[in-house]
């Protein structure tokens, strides 16, 4: 799951790849027509009027796909960031997003999709891993990078994404009122207001995640659970970062080879199914998981038993998949 630069050679070559003409017609359409709405008090989204500048950071799903982004792409770039819950790089890579959506003042609009909830846009996507980041322009889709990029990197490519909207189609933005109602929370974002007494540790943690400081982020995130063992941010920032720090150094074909060729072999399982959660397949690592705890015994079987809860942290106890492996392994063990 290392973090892959996807070409970006999309941006700067839209309008060879789809009539900009037409595309700018549609949009000038699009707007006319989101006026005339406004103007009759029928706007219901970002498009009716001036909106806060929480309403650029958007959730999306399959039903509300068209609406939600492809019409409203006719009037403003759409950053699409696809991401997880048990995907540490995306918990490094969406604040980040939503915090310079904001700071382009409407001229961006991000919608955030979990790959989870929503497979068949992953599918449609080809999306080989996550975070990935796409671009929606009047309809057209494009893709912009893949893993967690650098700041500077990611400001250039989304200020080349607003130029090539405004110059090539026409797509101004949204107008934006700081002083509309939701804004008070954004802004209070914005300005870093803490949230809590070990914002500084949590947020070392994460910038020790970045810098690729895996052993770093661990011990930040023990730090906290020293004085707060209760802290959830914490103890499922730590068994990421654990789970990271394991599978780094592997080879993948090797690992899945032993554990083809060693099915009762507790060590050989338990390193192909952190494989298997890193590479997004969940239910496969807990199946993994659960499947070994049935064939063996003593100390191997605590061993399984305790990766195996470790590997529900990593994900969260809320998750429904968590709850079916917990039913599917107290049925093997009772």
């Amino acid at each position: 799951m290392q973090p892959r630069n996807m070409s970006m050679s999309g941006v700067v070559d839209l309008a060879a790849v789809k009539a900009a003409g037409e595309a700018k017609a549609k949009a000038e359409q699009a707007r006319a027509e989101s006026a005339r709405q406004a103007g009759q008090g029928g706007g219901t989204g970002p498009s009716a009027g001036a909106v806060p500048p929480s309403a650029l950071v958007i959730d999306v799903d399959e039903a509300g796909f068209e609406r939600d982004v492809l019409q409203l792409s006719a009037e403003v770039p759409v950053v699409l960031d696809f991401w997880a819950e048990w995907c540490q790089p995306c918990k490094q890579l969406s604040p980040l997003l939503e915090r310079l959506t904001v700071e382009a003042n409407g001229r961006l609009v991000l919608a955030k999709v979990d790959v989870d909830a929503n497979q068949m846009l992953m599918q449609q996507f080809q999306i080989q891993g996550i975070p990935a980041v796409f671009a929606v322009v009047a309809g057209q889709v494009l893709p912009l990078f893949q893993g967690v990029a650098p700041e500077q990197e990611i400001r250039d490519t989304l200020a080349q994404l607003v130029q090539v909207a405004e110059e090539r189609f026409g797509i101004i933005g949204i107008e934006v009122d700081p002083n509309a109602e939701g804004a008070a929370p954004a802004a209070a974002a914005e300005a870093g207001t803490p949230a809590g007494p070990y914002d500084a540790l949590l947020e070392a943690a994460v910038l020790a995640l970045d810098a690729g400081d895996l052993g770093g982020a661990v011990q930040a995130y023990k730090n906290v659970l020293a004085d707060d063992p209760a802290n959830i941010e914490a103890k499922l920032g730590l068994a990421q970062a654990e789970l990271l720090a394991r599978v780094r150094d592997m080879n993948p074909q090797a690992v899945r080879s032993a554990a083809a060729e060693n099915p009762k072999d507790p060590a050989a399982q338990i390193a192909a199914a952190d494989l298997d959660l890193v590479g997004g397949h969940v239910e496969d690592a807990f199946g993994r998981l659960v499947d070994t705890v049935r064939v063996t015994f003593g100390e191997d079987r605590d061993a399984v038993r305790l990766r195996l809860l470790e590997l529900f942290e990593v994900i969260g106890a809320d998750d429904p998949r968590v709850s079916a492996a917990r039913t599917a392994l107290a049925r093997v063990l009772f």
